[in-house]
């Protein structure tokens, strides 16, 4: 499953990374890549916890770019 996750450097150096389609669902790194795998394994359990508690499980996002040209 594919879920839209935003990364934002904070004021202290560190990278919080968050899944809007999962409220709640945030995790930090101190890279981005350190954010990005934490932000995978939140929402890993995030979803194992939805489907523990018979919850929907938001769908997958599908997602493309455009090219405009000016």
């Amino acid at each position: 499953m594919r879920y839209r996750v935003l990364i934002e450097q904070d004021e202290d150096g560190a990278f919080v990374a968050e899944c809007p389609a999962l409220p709640g669902c945030i995790s930090q790194g101190s890279t981005r890549d350190e954010a990005l795998h934490n932000i995978k394994d939140a929402i890993a359990g995030y979803l194992a916890s939805l489907q523990k508690h018979d919850e929907p499980i938001p769908p997958a996002i599908w997602e493309d770019t455009v090219e405009v040209t000016l």
